[in-house]
């Protein structure tokens, strides 16, 4: 019981801390756009860390209060949150290593962006460590987990070649081509799936310790 008590007050601490991080990033744009919500939902949601940040968001609170619900006992499986542990750890790693130093934001933006790119995947890192039952982790699951990033890829490709706008620099087709901007998606994609059989082999091992 106490196992579960911990667990459940730590998902309660880093779901209010996502929620309000989301909620911090969508008014900075909300004020930006002055005040249209059309345009500053179009483009919050072409971002990467935007979505994988609400998908940490909705798995959290599935697991806090659907639990009975098909989402609630999708997102309590393992394998489920393996996949979002890697989403949302592939988020800091590309904006820490490629992205970081691009832009220089200040005050609140600067709270927005490390929360979402730093605070929330390390929470979240430490709670698959801590929480998740990693016995039962397949390396055959990591094929299925490519579909998430493969299909946003698929979006912004079209989205771009709809408007002309992209929301990453590595695959800005208008800047630096197709053929650049679909290798940097393999090799994204390739990373992607290294990082996820690292999850799998580390959770397969340390579940035995």
């Amino acid at each position: 019981m106490k196992s579960v008590n911990s667990k459940n007050a730590y998902l309660t601490v880093i779901t209010l801390i996502i929620w309000f991080s989301l909620s911090l990033q969508f008014s900075l744009s909300l004020r930006h756009y002055n005040g249209a919500l059309w345009p500053t939902l179009k483009i919050l949601l072409s971002f990467f860390t935007v979505l994988t940040n609400l998908i940490v968001a909705i798995c959290l609170v599935a697991q806090l209060l659907l639990k009975q619900t098909a989402l609630g006992r999708f997102f309590s499986k393992p394998a489920s949150q393996t996949a979002v542990a890697v989403y949302i750890f592939l988020v800091a790693l590309v904006y820490n290593v490629a992205l970081r130093g691009l832009d220089q934001p200040k005050g609140w933006h600067s709270l927005s962006n490390e929360l979402l790119h730093v605070i929330n995947p390390l929470l979240f890192l430490i709670y698959w460590v801590a929480f998740v039952d990693k016995a039962r982790l397949s390396y055959k699951q990591t094929t299925v987990w490519l579909i998430y990033p493969l299909l946003y890829v698929i979006f912004i490709v079209i989205r771009g070649y709809l408007i002309g706008q992209y929301p990453y620099p590595f695959i800005n087709v208008v800047e630096i081509g197709y053929p650049k901007a679909i290798l940097n998606t393999i090799i994204i994609l390739v990373v992607f799936w290294i990082l996820s059989l690292i999850f799998v082999f580390t959770g397969k091992k340390t579940a035995k310790i």
